[in-house]
This record gives structure tokens, sequence and C-alpha cells, in this order.
């Protein structure tokens, strides 16, 4: 198999995936040399693809005044192929693709040109589109790249979606995976049973982007009857902003959830996880500090050097450090300390 071919294949089968934050200098100006670090903090910690200009990559970097988008994506691709390189291992490239039709599109053609191979595509912004503009949108961009949907939570910029767009969206040929981050039990069933029940459903593969519920959708499986035939669905990935922090132990533990069984230790584990959340995205206050408290994680570990974010705006609420503070003494056995003091140690020049 091609290279492209070999990460669809991972991709397919379900891999972990951090969505990655944005480095910057206190000027707001893109650290490459700190993005390239934080890059490569994932692929020494396991992950087996990286996503980037997404939500936790913060949208802003489209915006003409920082022209950001394909530094970033660039610099990320050069990190992964150096690594496979290095390496000899494959890592599944994922780039964001926002806007409408003709951005998006645009979007895709850069990404396939820096290497990557697929696109998440973004529903954040077209509130004013139909169902059906989008499913055209979405057939412009899989006609250039491989398509992971995207069910985006209302709360950062999302909207919900009837269960027939999840039908249709299925029936797109190149439409390869969905990344259900709706935040919400009802429609994520929606998304599930949409695949499910479709003639595609062994060629769409279900990433959780549900940060609060990360385990229990992996360990879930969903079952559908339909004239008489049961079809049976689950979460093989994760594509999330959740596991852009402590990323080497989710390494370790998604052996144990893969196409796995519930056990009371891991749903232990997975209302622990949820707590986790809950302090770095900041649901106390309706996620206003959700990118800024990633940023907090990986700054205390040394592996940001600020929380700055492109929009001044964008930074930790009231209480939110004593609540990071408190989850990290609470779950110590679900951080990764140690690793990243050992990995900061073998890339002291950076």
């Amino acid at each position: 198999m091609t290279r492209h071919e070999t990460a669809l294949s991972i991709l397919h089968n379900g891999t972990v995936i951090p969505a990655t934050p944005l480095a910057l200098t206190e000027n707001r100006e893109f650290d490459e040399s700190r993005q390239r670090l934080l890059t490569r903090y994932y692929l020494e910690a396991g992950a087996g693809g990286i996503a980037t200009a997404v939500h936790s990559t913060q949208f802003e970097i489209r915006d003409p005044k920082f022209n950001m988008f394909e530094k970033v994506i660039a610099s990320v691709s050069d990190e992964i192929s150096r690594y496979e390189k290095e390496t000899g291992k494959t890592v599944v490239k994922v780039c964001g693709v926002c806007g409408k039709a003709e951005q998006a599109v645009r979007e895709a053609n850069i990404a396939k040109s820096l290497g990557y191979d697929a696109v998440l595509l973004s529903p954040g912004g077209l509130k004013d589109l139909t169902e059906d503009e989008l499913l055209e949108r979405t057939k412009a961009v899989a006609a250039v790249m491989p398509v992971i949907g995207f069910y985006l939570q209302v709360a950062v910029g999302g909207r919900v979606f009837t269960y027939d767009y999840w039908r249709r969206f299925c029936e797109i040929e190149n439409t390869v995976a969905i990344k259900c981050a709706s935040f919400n039990r009802y429609t994520t069933i929606d998304v599930v049973r949409a695949v499910a029940t479709s003639p595609r459903r062994d060629e769409i593969t279900l990433y959780t982007g549900n940060d609060d519920n990360i385990i229990a959708d992996l360990l879930t499986p969903y079952s559908f009857t339909v004239d008489g035939k049961t079809y049976t669905k689950r979460f093989t990935g994760g594509l999330l902003g959740h596991w852009t922090v402590w990323t080497k132990k989710i390494v370790e533990l998604f052996p144990l959830l893969q196409n796995c069984d519930a056990t009371p230790e891991l749903m232990k584990i997975a209302a622990e996880m949820t707590d986790m959340n809950a302090a770095v995205f900041d649901t106390a206050n309706n996620f206003a500090g959700c990118i800024a408290g990633m940023h907090e994680v990986l700054r205390r570990q040394g592996l940001l050097r600020g929380i700055w974010c492109l929009n001044p705006a964008e930074c930790l609420s009231e209480g939110q450090e004593a609540e990071l503070d408190r989850v990290q003494r609470m779950y110590p056995h679900l951080t990764d300390d140690d690793f990243v003091r050992e990995f900061l140690a073998r890339h002291e020049k950076i």
C-alpha cells in the first residue's frame, strides 16, 4: 500500500487523534519551534494521527490579519513526515477545513498539496445554510479529499442536525468517518443509527469527539433493529481536544477501550476523565475557557510557553485554575507528567 492508503487504513480501524492546539509567542505570533515540539510530543506519546486547523487550533488562524492557516498545517505535516522517516511508522494527517463550499474546497486543496490524508469538515459559522446546501458542500470537498464529518456542539458554534441529514451524509462517496462532538446523547445516537443502518456502514468509522463521554462512547455497542435485522456499530477511535493533554495516558488506555466491554474499573475511569475534562474545558462557564484550559495544562508541563490565544478574550475563567489543580491532585494516574519530563529532557535544545 502507498503511505496514503496505509494512513486511511489506520483511520478506518480507529485510533487516537489529538486535535492539536496552536503555539503562540507572547506577541501572539506563530511559534513554529514550539508547535513542532508539541507535534513531536503527540507522536512520541503514540498517537495514531494528529488533527490540526480545527477548533482547538483556533479558527482565527484563517483571519487575513493573522494569515496562519497554511503556515500551521505545513509545519505540522512536515514534523509528522520527519517522524515517519525516522521511525518507519505511518501517522494519519487530518486537516480541519471551514467556511462555505468555495473556502472549504480551497482549504482542502491546500491540505492535499501538503500531504494530508483527510479533512475534518466543520459546520461552524454556517447556520444560514440549509442541510441540503451543507450536503452539497460536503460533496464538493469529498471530490478533493476523503472527508470526516463533524457534529460540532452548539456551545462552540455548532447546530443541531436531523437524523435524515446524517443518513444522507453517509451516502456521499469518499466520506470515510464521522466525528460526533455534539456533547449530547440523543444526537449522538442519531449519528450512530444513521451510520449503522447505512449501506456504507462498513466504510464509515465513528470517532468520538464527545469529550464529556469519551470512554463510555468507546465501550458502548449501539444496536438497531430494522425490518427484523439488527445492525450494531461502535465508536472505534477518538478525535478530541481533551486528548491534546495527558496524551500518553490515553494511548496506554486505548487498547482497553477499543471494541471492548465495559468493566466497573473502566467506568470509574470514565467518570474521572469526564471530571478532568470539566476543568480543562471550563464547563462551569459554558466552555468559555476551553482552549485556554488545554493551553494551561500544556504550559504547566512545559510543552507550551504560555496560554496566549489569537483572541485576547480567550483566557482562563475565574476559578478554572483551582479546578485544574483539583483534578490533577485527584487523578494523578490519568496524567503523564513523568513522560513529559523525560520527553522534554530529550528535546531540551528546542
